[in-house]
C-alpha cells in the first residue's frame, strides 16, 4: 500500500529541532532555521542533522520518521545507511594492516586464489568484444578504493533481493572473479560495491571469522554501537525511518521498499553486504564518525586504531595521483571512504549513502557534519541550505572561541 504525504499534515506543529543528550549543547539552531520551511511545505519528510566542533554539538531532529503515523524522527530510529557501510569495511581492513596481518599491496589472490587470473573486456570499434588476460595484479588497495575494474553490482543483484539478500561474501567474491572486469586493475576508477565485498572476503580469510562478526567484535561493540547490525529486530523496524521518493514540486511519496533493499529485512535469508547492507541509527553513526574524527579513539575513550593509521590510509586517498586513460583525475578515495588526495586543515573525509545519508569529518579541526534521511530522487534543495547552515555554525564556534579567550572565560 502506498501513502501520499499531505502537505497540510506536515504544516502542523512538528517536532522542530530537538536537543538530545550528549556533548555540550551549542545553543544554536542554524540547521532548524534552514530546514523548517521545507518540512512546513511538505517537501522534506524528516531528518536528523548534527554539527559538531571541539566538544560542542548542534543536534536537530526535524519532522517525521513516518509522516503517515506522525511519528517524530529521533536519533534512535534505525535506517538503511547503504554505502556508508563501506567505511566500516575500510576500518576492518585498516585494523588488519595495523596488526601486520595484511598489506594494502598484497595480491587479493594471496587470500582468494580465484583472483589469480582475471580477464579484461575490451570493446572493439565494430561493436564486438574480446577478452584479454589482465596484466596487473589485483591488490587489496585496489578493491577498497574502487580501482579494481569491478562493476557497481553483480549482474543479478536486484533479482537476488538486493544488497542484503544476494549471497555470502565469499560467494560474491567468487562470482566476481569468474566475470570479466572493465579495465586493467589500478588504471581507472569505477565505483563498486562488489570490490568492497571482496575486501570483506579477504578479512574473513585472514581472521577466520565472518566479516560481520569481526566488525561487531572489533568496532561496533567497543564503540557501544548497540543498535547497528545486518539483522534489525522487529521492534527496531517498527520505528525505522521510512523511505520516501522525493518529487520536485510535489509531496514525497512513501516507498514500501527499494529494489536494492528488499523485504523481509531480518530473516535467515539475509547476508551481510560490506558495500551497502549495515543498518544503524544517527546516535550510533555519530559514535563511528567521531572515532574517525578523533583519529581512532571513540567518544567513550576506547581506541580502535592508532592515530597514524587513520591519518595515512583512511583520512587521505590511497589512489594513484595520476590521471585515468581518458584523461580524467581519479579523485580522492581511501579505504571505503571518500578522502582528499592531499591532506590539510580543510581536508574532510567520510561517506554518503544511496538514500541521502552523509557524514563527513575533519580531524584537524575536530569538526563533523551528519545528515540522516531516507529519501530517493528529486533535487533536494535543502542540501545547499544545510551546507550554508554548517558554515554558519563553524564560524559561530570560531567567533565564540575567540571571544571567550579574549574575556578569559576559557580559564
Amino acid at each position: 500500500m502506498k501513502r501520499l504525504l499531505s502537505v497540510v499534515g506536515l504544516a502542523v506543529a512538528l517536532a522542530g529541532c530537538c536537543t538530545c543528550n550528549g556533548p555540550k549543547d551549542s545553543g544554536t539552531a542554524f540547521a532548524r532555521d534552514a530546514l523548517q520551511k521545507y518540512v512546513d511545505s511538505g517537501e522534506l519528510p524528516g531528518a536528523v542533522n548534527v554539527f559538531y566542533k571541539d566538544g560542542v554539538q548542534e543536534t536537530c531532529c526535524i519532522g517525521y520518521a513516518d509522516v503517515g503515523a506522525k511519528r517524530p524522527i529521533t536519533l534512535d530510529d534505525v535506517y538503511m545507511q547503504c554505502s556508508q557501510t563501506k567505511g566500516f569495511c575500510g576500518v576492518t581492513i585498516a585494523i588488519l594492516v595495523e596488526e601486520g596481518k595484511i598489506t594494502l599491496d598484497d595480491p587479493v589472490s594471496k587470500y582468494l586464489p580465484e583472483f589469480k587470473e582475471l580477464w579484461v573486456e575490451k570493446k572493439n570499434e565494430d561493436g564486438s568484444r574480446t577478452l584479454v588476460k589482465a596484466k596487473n595484479e589485483l591488490t587489496v588497495r585496489m578493491v577498497m578504493n574502487h580501482t579494481g575494474g569491478f562493476p557497481f553490482e553483480l549482474p543479478n543483484g536486484i533479482a537476488m533481493g538486493g544488497w542484503s539478500r544476494r549471497m555470502p561474501l565469499r560467494s560474491v567474491a567468487a562470482t566476481a572473479a569468474s566475470q570479466p572486469i572493465a579495465f586493467e586493475p589500478g588504471t581507472k576508477a569505477q565505483y563498486s560495491n562488489v570490490g568492497i565485498d571482496i575486501g570483506a572476503a579477504v578479512v574473513e580469510v585472514v581472521t577466520g571469522k565472518r566479516w560481520e562478526d569481526f566488525l561487531k567484535e572489533r568496532v561496533l561493540d567497543p564503540l557501544g554501537m548497540k543498535d547497528s547490525g545486518f539483522w534489525p529486530t522487529d521492534s527496531q523496524l517498527a520505528k525505522k525511518i521510512e523511505l520516501y521518493d522525493i518529487k520536485d514540486g510535489q509531496p514525497p511519496q512513501w516507498k514500501e521498499q527499494a529494489d536494492w533493499m528488499q523485504r523481509p529485512y531480518n530473516d535467515d535469508r539475509v547476508f551481510s553486504s560490506a558495500g551497502a547492507g549495515l543498518w544503524t541509527t544517527a546516535r550510533d553513526q555519530l559514535k563511528f564518525y567521531k572515532m574517525l574524527m578523533n583519529l581512532g579513539v571513540g567518544e567513550n575513550g576506547v581506541r580502535i586504531l592508532k592515530d597514524e593509521t587513520v591519518k595515512s590510509i583512511l583520512a587521505v586517498s590511497t589512489r594513484p595521483t595520476s590521471k585515468t586513460a581518458d584523461g580524467k583525475d581519479f579523485g580522492g578515495y581511501s579505504l571505503g571512504l571518500t578522502a582528499p588526495v592531499t591532506d590539510g586543515d580543510d581536508a574532510w573525509f567520510g561517506h554518503g549513502g544511496a538514500w541521502g545519508t552523509n557524514c563527513m569529518v575533519n580531524w584537524h579541526k575536530k569538526e563533523l557534519k551528519l545528515w540522516a534521511v531516507q529519501e530517493r530522487g528529486g533535487k533536494r534543495p535543502w542540501n545547499k541550505d544545510r551546507e550554508e547552515a554548517a558554515g554558519k555554525f563553524f564560524k559561530h564556534m570560531i567567533d565564540n572561541t575567540g571571544a571567550d579567550a579574549y574575556t578569559g572565560r576559557l580559564k
